[in-house]
């Protein structure tokens, strides 16, 4: 960051993180020089201090702190304070200013994919910072290695550049209040039902593979369970078992291209599945009441195969 100290100050980063909206007002790396002073001043946002080299002293109110390497402060909104460097020695800050504003919630029923979790996770991170004690402490869990890594971001102008610079402002704000929150106890996450779960993981696997040969013991081995016990999640969560449930995978997406599509029946049976088209004709029958062809007609499909119909009503 010597190079280009503020470079992070000419984006104007603005993103929606829970129920806040952060702007980044200033994120940088500024150098007091022997004995230079900041007279006493507040800021309306949020105002994080990190110290990476050098020493020197902050006075916040009327309480004076040392600084040096490997601490932290925080001040605002609207704090009034202070800040000298040593008289003999630089002093280096990592600065981020950012405003953090309440937004509408989002609408009851509209959250989604952790959205729930990340709300809470920030009000909690917030709510900290807004009481956090208004003296030094520890950078404990390295929130300044953040900012290195929000400047690597604009430099190298990555794939997902404004995620990550987010992302890397996040964790400022995180790995700072979790200084003051380490005691706390975690919000619990979220707990699959596991049966559920790896029913949704065969399922969808079955689904991706329908036209290729497939044996419960291959897709127990998928979702890491044995084929003894995925015989039983599908029938507690499925109502089924393992055989039917593919072979009415199979049979919708016969039925679709029976529908869509001209294609002749036996290169549909062996698309999905069937290892003969004798095979399909009596499993389709059985499962409908009619042959593919039948089912193709009274479905509206295409009659580019009348040929092929004829000869399997023939065979029927």
């Amino acid at each position: 960051m010597f190079g280009k100290p503020d470079a992070l100050d000419r984006l104007d980063l603005r993103f929606r993180w829970g129920d806040y909206g952060i702007r980044v007002l200033r994120c940088h790396l500024t150098v007091f020089q022997p004995g230079y002073v900041i007279p006493f001043h507040k800021h309306s946002e949020f105002e994080f201090h990190f110290i990476p080299k050098g020493k020197g002293k902050v006075v916040v109110g009327d309480k004076p702190f040392d600084l040096h390497e490997g601490l932290f402060y925080l001040t605002g909104p609207d704090v009034i304070h202070q800040q000298e460097s040593d008289k003999e020695d630089p002093m280096h800050e990592l600065c981020l200013h950012c405003e953090i504003v309440p937004l509408s919630p989002a609408a009851e029923g509209d959250e989604d994919f952790g959205e729930r979790l990340e709300r809470r996770e920030a009000e909690e991170c917030v709510e900290t910072l807004r009481t956090l004690p208004l003296e030094p402490a520890w950078d404990t869990y390295n929130a300044m290695a953040a900012f290195l890594e929000a400047y690597r971001i604009w430099e190298e102008q990555p794939p997902g550049f404004y995620t990550l610079l987010k992302q890397a402002i996040v964790q400022i704000l995180l790995r700072t209040a979790r200084v003051y929150a380490a005691s706390a106890p975690a919000p619990a996450i979220p707990k699959r039902d596991m049966n559920d779960h790896r029913f949704q993981l065969a399922s969808q696997y079955i689904l991706d593979n329908e036209g290729l040969p497939l044996s419960l013991e291959e897709v127990a081995e998928r979702v890491n369970v044995s084929p003894r016990q995925l015989q039983r999640i599908f029938k507690s969560v499925g109502q089924t078992t393992f055989r039917d449930y593919v072979e009415d995978v199979r049979l919708a997406a016969v039925c679709a291209d029976l529908t869509r599509t001209d294609r002749a029946v036996e290169a549909i049976a062996l698309d999905h599945g069937f290892l003969t088209p004798n095979y399909l004709f009596s499993v389709f029958k059985n499962k409908f009441g009619m042959t593919p062809a039948t089912y193709r007609r009274t479905n509206g499909g295409s009659n580019g195969a009348s040929g092929q119909a004829r000869r399997e009503e023939v065979r029927s």
